[in-house]
């Protein structure tokens, strides 16, 4: 769809399309109450701002969503092919990269008990597993800040992606 589609598509097809970019409960009423928006920037830096904003509770709802970087996404939703897109550096990946980051998952899910999240698209593997391997080191209060950070990246781009 494009910004004047959206700006004008029903509530419940707007929301379900939004849901695919972030799935915590406020996200997309949120943005939908913010129409019209006046320029597709607009309409991505709202993302990011609701995104921001969520409450921790939230977030991990919306990690909840995610799949691990590395596991192979299956499914046809939305959320699925974006993952696919997203993280589609990773088929070319080394077999010792892509198993540290397996690795990687498992103790990051250990330490903070939620999934590992990395705004994957743009991003090699190397890039990925170093930026696992530094966000491991953290302490819970200092990852939180990180994992909202790189869910409102992702958002944005979906965002982006949906009216574009």
């Amino acid at each position: 769809m494009d910004l004047a589609e959206f700006n004008t598509a029903d509530d419940e097809r707007l929301t379900s399309a939004l849901v695919a970019c972030n799935a915590a409960a406020s996200f997309a009423p949120a943005v939908v109450a913010g129409r019209p928006y006046g320029s597709v920037d607009a309409l991505v830096a709202r993302a990011g701002e609701v995104s921001r904003a969520l409450a921790w509770a939230e977030v991990e709802d919306a990690l909840a969503a995610h799949p691990r970087i590395g596991d192979r996404v299956s499914g046809g939703s939305a959320e699925a092919a974006s993952s696919r897109r997203e993280q589609a550096s990773m088929s070319t990946a080394e077999t010792s990269v892509r198993d540290a980051i397996l690795a990687g998952n498992r103790d990051y899910e250990e330490r903070f008990d939620h999934v590992f999240l990395v705004r994957a698209a743009g991003r090699s593997p190397e890039e990925m597993l170093a930026e696992l391997r530094r966000r491991l080191s953290h302490t819970p209060d200092q990852e939180r800040p990180e994992v909202v950070e790189q869910l409102a990246q992702i958002t944005e781009l979906r965002v982006r992606g949906l009216v574009s």
